[in-house]
């Protein structure tokens, strides 16, 4: 992977070039900004409409909403079409991102989401409201899978993963926009039964379409173009970024560090995919199956049951619970931002072992607290906000994981594969574990529910403090090299030497 050569030279299908470098050289600028609002915001609209949802089901439900369908549906069919379809349309378009560019895709991807969301906002039956619930999570599947792999290419090594972190942890972001917007869009005294919740639904849009202006200076991924043919392209591309950060910082940038060499080639089946992802790296496919399974029954145990626990067992009224899911969403983003940077200093092995034990043992804590008595609305929410202060960091490294120790060709549909089992284990298996748990109104079944997160979450933290992979600072290349590489090169080593 080494040589001596900046810009790119090519023999028949064979090409050197040291765009990987040149991109990790680059210091921070305005275009990195770009980058992180045109991709990254998204994330906010995510965390905004499925906060939204949650919190208009019982309007829905009242006569006068406009649309015939019970709370239940809302919560029950309508969550579980959004679930599928995100699973789906994650593997879907996880697949085209990898063969046709990542901008193509996440383009496409959200135009869909939007579409979906401004269908949802015009539902007036009840199988049309379901059928753009499950729309609205294809668009957002296909986001997670084009949007991380288009990221990692595109931010700087030694930045990737904090701004990893705060992308997606600004999911947090929206679900607190979410859980206020809900209060006011639901008071009938400012808007009707009928038209508030479609309100909602309709600023997602205009939200989203202002993002959607923003992604299109977002370039192509160069690390695509030069695998995929267009090494002419990616040179292209990235002088003229480097003359843009530049000009900003007015000094020169040092060389590059290093070359790499490949043979290009437009697609790879997904023969390929398959037996690289599970069989040439199957500790690391073992990781992101860890982690991903460990914070979706921990978000599970603590977000599913969130409003029922805190009605049944401390009288909250239903129009406050509002204001009580702010305050741990306000401790789900404050964690990736605060902690996010020690994930590219201290290092990944340490900081997602540490974050996943820690939001383990104090989820256990809590259920302790809870089945003794010693806790009310205010506390447990207090215990839920530092729970999740960790668990959001170590979640939102999960996603970094997976979309950082794969080989580039594979990069978009490993990170769709282990999103959609992790997206299928926490809104599938855990809403019908938990609910059984955490509405019926006995202490034991609450605990039982805590504790069964608890320790998913700590079996994910013991796994990575075996097999993490060391990627903080390193290239994409050096950490898993391309299936093209030329010529082949040997695997990494197993962790933990790796």
């Amino acid at each position: 992977m080494i040589g001596k050569s900046e810009h790119v030279t090519t023999t028949a299908t064979t090409i050197t070039t040291s765009v990987p470098g040149r991109l990790d050289r680059l210091p921070w600028s305005r275009w990195h900004w770009t980058v992180v609002i045109g991709l990254g915001t998204v994330w906010i609209l995510d965390g905004l409409e499925v906060t939204v949802v949650g919190n208009i089901a019982g309007r829905l439900s009242e006569q006068g909403s406009g649309l015939p369908i019970t709370s239940g549906g809302v919560t029950g069919l309508a969550a579980a079409l959004y679930v599928a379809g995100a699973c789906s349309g994650a593997l879907f378009f996880g697949r085209l991102t990898d063969l046709f560019g990542r901008k193509r895709l996440f383009m496409v991807t959200l135009a869909v989401y939007l579409g979906a969301t401004a269908m949802t906002a015009l539902s007036y039956s009840s199988w049309w409201f379901f059928a753009f619930r499950f729309m609205t999570g294809f668009g957002i599947g296909g986001e997670y899978a084009a949007i991380n792999s288009a990221i990692d290419e595109l931010i700087p090594a030694v930045y990737r993963g904090r701004v990893d972190l705060i992308i997606n942890g600004s999911f947090w972001l929206g679900a607190i926009a979410g859980s206020l917007l809900s209060i006011l869009m639901l008071d009938t005294s400012i808007f009707p039964k009928g038209l508030g919740w479609r309100l909602t639904f309709g600023l997602g849009v205009i939200l989203g379409l202002v993002i959607l202006l923003v992604r299109r200076h977002v370039p192509e991924s160069p690390r695509w173009l030069f695998i995929h043919g267009r090494a002419d392209e990616a040179e292209k591309l990235v002088t003229a970024i480097e003359k843009r950060v530049t000009k900003e910082k007015g000094t020169e940038l040092p060389p590059p560090k290093g070359s790499i060499t490949i043979g290009q080639r437009e697609s790879f089946g997904f023969r390929d995919i398959a037996l690289t992802v599970f069989s040439d790296y199957r500790r690391r496919a073992a990781l992101g199956l860890a982690l991903f399974i460990g914070q979706a029954f921990l978000y599970n145990a603590i977000t599913f049951g969130f409003g029922a626990i805190l009605t049944r067992f401390f009288g909250v009224s239903t129009s406050r619970t509002g204001y009580y899911f702010a305050v741990i969403a306000v401790g789900n983003f404050l964690g990736p931002l605060l902690l996010g940077k020690l994930f590219d200093t201290v290092g990944r092995r340490i900081m997602i072992s540490s974050t996943y034990l820690l939001a383990g043992v104090l989820l256990f804590g809590t259920a302790w607290l809870f089945g003794a008595g010693l806790l009310n609305a205010v506390t447990l929410t207090a215990c839920w906000a530092v729970v999740l202060f960790f668990a959001s960091a170590g979640a939102s490294s999960a996603y970094l994981t997976v979309s950082e120790i794969f080989p580039m060709e594979t990069r978009a549909m490993a990170i769709a594969f282990f999103y959609a089992v992790g997206t299928a284990a926490g809104g599938i298996s855990g809403p019908l574990l938990f609910s059984a748990l955490t509405q019926n109104g006995v202490v034991g079944d609450t605990v039982l529910a805590f504790s069964i997160g608890a320790a998913l979450m700590c079996v994910g933290g013991v796994v990575a403090a075996f097999l993490a992979v060391r990627a903080e600072g390193r290239s994409l290349e050096d950490i898993a090299a391309p299936l093209s590489v030329h010529p082949p090169e040997p695997l990494p080593a197993p962790a933990p030497a790796e």
